[in-house]
């Protein structure tokens, strides 16, 4: 542990003449603090203890935060969601059966029984505690507990809903004390140890997410010491998918993962091995190096991370986002490693707003980071969900429906925790008040007075029953340069180095005053993994592109996904689901001095709001003002979304205008991952891809019934040979024969050239490939052909082209064929597939290139636009962004 110790001056009645200041990488772990609930030995003890439910209350900006929440979708769900009603709720029933009940109770309880506590809103209390005190209730003679549900092929049971219900158990425990709680859990890991392993964590959610099992069972170990449950911890870690592996992850969708990846570091605790935490490092990187290159803190997923699908307008679903919140609270408190303190304030303060409505009456299932749409339409398949799924809907979006309810609660709960050394940790910043113990067991309450992340200045009033010493952990976060500490106005700290913690020891005493001050420069983030791009922050905040938007009223029952369900008679008046209308253009690139960022922004204080909430168009206290440039090349793609990012910087002949950017988490349309354009007639121009396709009426030799003879000429271009997200055309079950495909057109034309993107389901470009929901893919037989020749129409016979190039059978990329030119009414590709295999296209595109040029080969925006760039290197990410014990580098 890298310790670098620092004087404190000043004395008298200013400092304390004992004052002990240290900067540490993170607070230390191996002593087991004496007054909170921490890990028994053999369990390795952690960094960091979260404090009981109600020792952190929120303030300010936060606390107003929760007041939407509680007046909105999270308080009155039970008005809402029929699976929230109470006849026939499998959680109600004795039998555990019923028409509702699975996931969606525990995850509304899990956020809103902390939301109660934290804003003592005496109706929500009940109505959560009527929900605990059935769950406690419902336990049978096996200990099985909760909805009765079981596997219909191999008859093990469902305990995934169980897991998320165990999570909500602890919390009540934790204020009530209810050794109800405690019986229950003894009984059901019991319950499970008796399971074979034939018949633990089978199918799908259960067999990726067991890693909340397992932190159940570590929590009721550490409060009753019974060895027998390390057994079953154990039990539960085998049987759960491995996250360890290298390289790659047992499922690429995006809940699965935001919620999973850590299971290592959690098994870590019981194992003691280094390399499980490593895994959980390892999962967190691969996942964000693939397809997270954009700001936010969150990665492209919807419903899974595809092969091919990084651009910034990919999407993420809500649940992964509290998901990872929760994750990343899971890995602070292990490692006490200040990366996941940053990454709980990047997700928080820009992504999680943005996802429901300011009002907090109405959410999205998925959001993007560039989000130029928010409407009832089906954008299927630019991203994979089919389904309204940018609309905000209260009585839609099933699972994110009731799980966002957690996001902010739990930031709350995690803004501080206790040390192992009887110290109290300022782990992330935001508005509020705590009251932990310390020391040698007195109390002290710290009232946090600021408005970040959006100012500078935190002030931390120290209010102890007695005069008592404790240390003090304040975290610099790694975008912080320049950071200063003072204590009752004297500066004891300066430039204090970003990503580790400042420990201040002394005898505190009432009325004592601590300032942190933490410079907000502007910065500008470039991303060479996509296409070069973009992005602008000041502190933890992202901003974007202000885009001026409509408001259009729909009906919530009309524009709701497949699996959504309501109560009878809800009130659709005071539950009204919305649309917005971009009112201005969005396309735009950033002009930008590389010599010098922030000279590049003007920053604006608009004032703090009168509402208290910033992050919401009209009221965000911050704007920074730049000069950009319209793209008009830059368009829709032809599923609706924005198109796909082209590399940086792009030549733009269109006129400069000043532009306004806003708050990502403020933004609920917005472009956050910018192209740079310049006025260097060297740089690429942005291309419209579409304009240089000719069209034609494709026909083919034969077409499997689940694929489209029109696919290869849609004009939806893959992301890879193994995109499952587009339609195809394939001669499944066909193999080893000789096929054909042709293009007719209205009138003769004259031609040069065609490419050809081949379909193939063993390719890996990052991983393999999977279908729907995760799942891999079964029938990997289709794979690029042998060979192909080309043919054009001479008016009584099919003759070969002359080319002046060969034929490939590359995956992942277009296979472009230049010839003598032809005029012709139809051409025609003949295909020899592999012996044993089958094959496909995923598009075939018809062009005329002029001398010297080819439409495939030159069209640099079109290879960078699928983001298919051969033997690119992996990104170095930099040790600020992915600093830990395991990288070799420290701060």
């Amino acid at each position: 542990m890298v310790v670098i110790c620092l004087l404190a001056f000043g004395g008298g009645k200013s400092i304390h003449a004992e004052t002990n200041i240290t900067v540490l990488v993170r607070p230390p772990e191996g002593v087991r603090n004496s007054h909170y609930v921490t890990n028994r030995e053999p369990l390795q003890s952690g960094a960091l203890v979260k404090l009981p439910v109600g020792a952190v209350k929120p303030q300010g900006w936060l606390k107003q935060t929760l007041l939407r929440q509680l007046q909105g979708l999270s308080g009155r769900l039970p008005e809402v969601s029929a699976w929230l009603q109470k006849d026939s709720n499998a959680w109600l029933a004795a039998d555990g059966r019923g028409k509702w009940g699975w996931e969606e109770v525990p995850y509304w309880l899990r956020g809103a029984m902390l939301l109660a506590q934290l804003m003592e809103d005496q109706q929500l209390k009940d109505e959560t505690e009527h929900w605990i005190n059935a769950a406690l209730s419902s336990q049978r003679s096996n200990g099985q507990f909760g909805p009765l549900r079981v596997f219909g092929d191999d008859d093990s049971p469902d305990l995934w809903a169980n897991m998320v219900m165990l999570s909500c158990l602890q919390t009540y425990y934790e204020y009530s004390q209810d050794r109800r709680v405690l019986e229950l859990m003894r009984n059901y890991f019991r319950y499970q140890a008796t399971l074979p392993d034939s018949k633990m964590l089978t199918h799908f959610w259960q067999y990726y997410r067991g890693g909340d099992n397992l932190e159940s069972v570590q929590w009721l170990f550490n409060i009753t010491g019974e060895d027998w449950l390390l057994e079953v911890a154990e039990k539960v870690h085998r049987n759960t998918a491995d996250w360890s592996k290298s390289g790659d992850l047992p499922s690429w969708h995006g809940v699965n993962i935001a919620q999973a990846f850590g299971e290592p570091a959690t098994y870590y605790l019981q194992s003691g091995d280094p390399d499980h935490l490593k895994a959980a490092y390892e999962n967190f990187r691969l996942v964000h190096e693939r397809y997270g290159q954009f700001p936010g803190g969150m990665f492209a997923a919807d419903e899974n991370a595809r092969v091919g699908y990084t651009d910034p307008r990919q999407a993420v679903e809500t649940c992964a986002i509290v998901e990872q919140l929760r994750s990343d609270q899971q890995m602070l408190a292990i490692t006490g490693d200040s990366l996941w303190a940053d990454h709980i304030e990047e997700v928080a303060f820009n992504t999680l707003p943005a996802a429901c409505a300011p009002d907090y009456r109405s959410l999205r299932y998925l959001i993007g980071v560039n989000h130029i749409s928010s409407d009832s339409k089906d954008y299927a398949p630019g991203i994979e969900n089919v389904g309204p799924m940018f609309t905000y809907n209260p009585l839609s979006h099933r699972c994110c429906q009731h799980n966002h309810t957690q996001g902010w609660p739990r930031l709350v709960e995690h803004l501080w925790m206790a040390t192992q050394d009887n110290g109290i940790c300022a782990a992330c910043y935001g508005p509020s008040v705590v009251e932990a113990i310390v020391g040698e067991g007195s109390k002290v309450r710290i009232e946090e007075t600021t408005r970040y992340p959006f100012e500078e200045q935190i002030m931390l009033d120290i209010t102890p029953e007695l005069d008592t010493r404790f240390p003090l952990y304040l975290r610099i976060p790694a975008w912080s340069e320049r950071s200063d500490i003072a204590i009752n106005g004297s500066v004891i700290a300066e430039d204090v180095a970003p990503s580790t913690y400042v420990r201040i020891e002394r005898v505190w005493k009432r009325g004592d005053q601590v300032l942190i001050r933490l410079p907000m420069d502007v910065r500008v983030q470039r991303w060479p993994a996509n296409q070069n791009c973009v992005s602008v922050s000041r502190g933890p905040i992202t901003y974007s592109l202000r885009i001026e938007s409509k408001r259009i009223e729909v009906d919530p029952t009309k524009t709701v996904a497949i699996d959504s369900a309501w109560k009878e008679g809800v009130d659709q008046e005071a539950w009204p689901a919305h649309e917005l209308e971009a009112q201005v253009r969005w396309n735009y690139g950033l002009l930008l001095d590389d010599t010098s960022a922030p000279a590049n922004f003007k920053v604006v204080h608009k004032g703090w709001p009168e509402s208290d909430y910033p992050f919401s168009m009209e009221d965000s206290p911050i704007e920074l003002l730049c000069l950009g440039r319209e793209i008009p090349e830059w368009k829709r793609d032809l599923t609706g979304l924005c198109g796909r990012l082209q590399h940086s910087p792009a030549y733009s002949e269109m006129p400069n205008e000043q532009l306004r950017l806003i708050p990502m988490g403020a933004a609920q349309l917005r472009i956050s991952a910018f192209p740079e354009v310049s006025d260097d007639r060297r740089h690429a121009k942005w291309r419209t891809v579409e304009n240089a396709v000719l069209k034609y009426q494709p026909s083919s030799s034969y077409c499997a019934k689940s694929d489209s003879i029109e696919a290869m000429a849609d004009g939806l271009l893959p992301c890879a040979s193994s995109d499952q997200g587009i339609p195809r055309l394939t001669f499944l079950p066909r193999k080893g024969s000789e096929e054909w495909v042709q293009a007719d057109f209205k009138k003769p034309i004259s031609v040069n050239e065609v490419s050809i993107f081949w379909s193939d389901d063993t390719s890996r470009y990052d991983h393999a490939p999977t279908g729907p929901y995760g799942r891999a893919v079964k029938d990997v037989s289709c794979k690029a052909p042998e060979s192909w020749r080309l043919y054009y129409w001479g008016g009584d016979a099919w003759l070969p082209v002359k080319v002046r190039s060969t034929y490939g059978v590359s995956t992942n990329r277009f296979n472009t064929v230049q010839f003598e030119e032809v005029v012709t009414r139809s051409l025609r590709a003949e295909i020899k597939l592999l012996e044993g295999a089958s094959a496909g296209i995923l598009e075939w595109r018809i062009g005329k290139a002029e001398a010297g040029e080819s439409h495939s080969a030159d069209r640099k925006g079109n290879a960078r636009e699928v983001a298919l760039r051969e033997g690119a290197k992996p990104i170095d990410l930099g040790a600020k962004q992915f600093t830990s014990q395991f990288s070799g580098k420290q701060p």
